[in-house]
């Protein structure tokens, strides 16, 4: 999700919280290499939460943070969570938590490929609106220059089938389809370009999902019109270990086909506004 990738890459960037002593071969003199496990993480404050382009808070205010612990081996394993649109569409606690674990691997001095799954769980929530997606990223770094580009599939799974023929039967708690089951496939790529003599990043990403054309159990999803483009363009700039990002999110979903949406989504389901648009958003992310 937007958000949680730049609170990932702002926790890999985390200091080390302590040093592994190793001894040396005829085990007398002792030195202090670089640490074989780092933990860090991130928390950030942000305008609105939108996850491949669709807001998951309804245009408010979002908390999230993450924490990752990487071995020097290139595995990693993490977790990151964001409040959610609180008014019970997504059930429990309308909190989204994400298991994240994976390997990074260095393909030379400016490429590493890097290859995971997420598992989207919605604590206190029905078990059938988690679900579980691999994705696979490939990153090249030229100059001040950063491109990735990156696949991530969701296998056939609950969650994400169409369990609702209309926004309002979603609304209404209504299942037409119960137990549906569907998949999904999102590719993107992204680019960051830092400003010399500045402290500023500008970033752009553009996206494709394809696949699950409806809402799922609890009106969750994660392509809820089918087939459809997201991109953003940005800025960010940092301070010690603030940064501040400002950026522009939009998708070619229409306007009719985000009417399926608003029900379910819109502050107190009363099916007003539009959660697909074009927004402006603004974070500030800490890392520690």
């Amino acid at each position: 999700m937007k958000f949680r990738q730049t609170a990932t890459m702002v926790a890999f960037l985390g200091m080390p919280l302590a040093a592994q002593a190793q001894s040396t071969p005829d085990d007398r003199v002792r030195t202090t290499d670089a640490p074989a496990l780092t933990i860090s993480g991130a928390a950030t404050i942000a305008s609105d939460y939108r996850f491949r382009g669709v807001s998951q808070s309804d245009r408010e205010m979002a908390v999230q943070a993450g924490i990752t612990a990487a071995h020097d081996s290139g595995v990693y394993a993490g977790v990151w969570a964001s409040n959610l649109a609180g008014w019970g569409t997504f059930g429990g606690a309308n909190m989204e938590l994400d298991l994240i674990g994976g390997y990074k691997a260095s393909l030379g001095p400016n490429a590493a490929l890097d290859i995971g799954l997420t598992w989207y769980m919605y604590p206190g929530g029905a078990d059938k609106t988690d679900f579980a997606e691999p994705y696979i990223k490939l990153t090249g770094t030229r100059g001040p220059a950063t491109l990735t580009a990156g696949a991530a599939y969701a296998p056939r799974q609950q969650a994400i089938g169409k369990w609702y023929n209309a926004g309002a039967d979603a609304a209404n708690g209504n299942y037409t389809d119960p137990g549906d089951r569907d998949d999904n496939l999102y590719l993107w790529g992204d680019a960051a370009l830092a400003v010399s003599a500045a402290p500023v990043t500008l970033k752009a990403h553009i996206g494709h999902s394809r696949g699950q054309d409806g809402l799922g159990p609890n009106a969750t999803a994660i392509a809820p019109t089918g087939a459809y483009w997201d991109w953003s363009i940005g800025a960010d700039t940092s301070y010690r270990n603030l940064t501040l990002g400002v950026s522009y999110v939009d998708t070619d979903i229409s306007t009719g086909r985000a009417a399926y949406l608003r029900p379910s989504f819109s502050k107190g389901q009363d099916g007003t506004g539009t959660i697909a648009g074009g927004t402006v958003l603004v974070s500030l992310t800490a890392a520690f």
